[in-house]
């Protein structure tokens, strides 16, 4: 029977799927989703790959897991950083700074790699659901804002959004970014002058 390094064989069995969860971002972070199969998997933890088919039953199981294990915490960072505001500017700004922080910690990359990817129908509604889960907040601010076009509003500073996360992930200033994306939002979602006759 292989040792275990843990007080409990469950809480053996958590850490080591926590670490081929780990290891299985950061192949889909540097390779993607080719690149995360059980035998790569395994390789990067020391485990042979009937030992990786303990955790998970296939390379989609391993991507399925990735999407449970990213979102939900960077939802729940997201939950606790709107705590308590119910401005819907407030909750907009607070949006913004959350999401380009853990930009900045890198935390949307395993999410980018799986978007750009060929995923399964499974894995991409259920990417597609957390994500949308995501920006609920960011919607609602919108909405309660009144901006026009809502949806096409909402596209478009996704946009902005997204390009800020590239910013800061391709080494630029988080603070420059997230204020200069700000900026970009509050003129965006400015009451639109109309000239008078």
């Amino acid at each position: 029977m292989p040792k275990i390094s843990a007080p409990t064989v469950a809480e053996h069995r958590r850490r080591q799927r926590e670490a081929l969860l780990a290891a299985a971002t950061t192949l889909l972070v540097q390779g993607g989703v080719s690149a995360v199969t059980p035998a790569a998997v395994g390789a990067a933890t020391g485990l042979a790959r009937p030992s990786v088919y303990q955790y998970f039953d296939s390379a989609a199981g391993i991507l399925a897991a990735i999407i449970e294990d990213s979102f939900p915490r960077s939802n729940a960072q997201l939950a606790a950083a709107l705590d308590g505001l119910t401005e819907p500017a407030e909750v907009m700004d607070a949006y913004v700074r959350e999401t380009l922080r853990q930009a900045a910690e890198g935390a949307h990359r395993p999410a980018a790699a799986l978007s750009a990817a060929q995923l399964p129908d499974g894995c991409r509604a259920r990417l597609a659901e957390l994500h949308h889960e995501q920006i609920a907040p960011f919607m609602g601010a919108l909405q309660q804002l009144g901006v026009p076009d809502l949806m096409i509003t909402a596209r478009l500073l996704g946009g902005v959004l997204e390009s800020a996360m590239g910013a800061i992930e391709s080494g630029s200033d988080p603070d420059a970014v997230t204020r200069t994306t700000l900026a970009l939002i509050h003129a965006a979602v400015q009451p639109a002058a109309v000239p008078r006759a």
